[in-house]
């Protein structure tokens, strides 16, 4: 491999942001859009207090969620009939092709960091507005 193609280090500074197709803003970070990763997608996410996704999947790859501060909760599996909460320092691995929708019911900003094996920012959302309705 020439140096003129071979991959790079780089330093991404999350001071973009982008509308994500489940209805959040997230802080740009490692992509193939803005690094040309080839198997991971990293980027930032704040949920303000009363913040939901629209119901998703990641059809064929895994999703790792550490979360900074504050809390949420999120709704998967079959009929989002599965729930889970999760807090400060906690990590949460979601794999893929597993229906999801999260959210902040808190009073805080919840902030946390997202991974997928999707190099793509959202090439690999696929909304499942079916599921929207059925979680107050």
């Amino acid at each position: 491999m020439s140096d003129v193609t071979k991959p790079d280090c780089r330093v991404i500074r999350p001071d973009a942001n982008y509308a994500g197709r489940q209805g959040l803003t997230y802080l740009a970070g490692i992509s193939a859009e803005s690094a040309g990763s080839a198997g991971l997608c990293m980027h930032l996410l704040t949920m303000p207090p009363g913040a939901r996704a629209k119901a998703h999947l990641h059809e064929a790859h895994e999703t790792a969620i550490y979360m900074l501060s504050g809390e949420t909760e999120m709704y998967y599996g079959d009929g989002l009939a599965r729930h889970i909460v999760l807090r400060e320092g906690e990590m949460l691995y979601i794999p893929a092709g597993v229906p999801h929708l999260p959210m902040n019911r808190t009073d805080r900003p919840a902030t946390a960091v997202i991974a997928r094996t999707d190099p793509n920012e959202q090439e690999s959302v696929v909304l499942l507005p079916h599921l929207d309705g059925k979680i107050p």
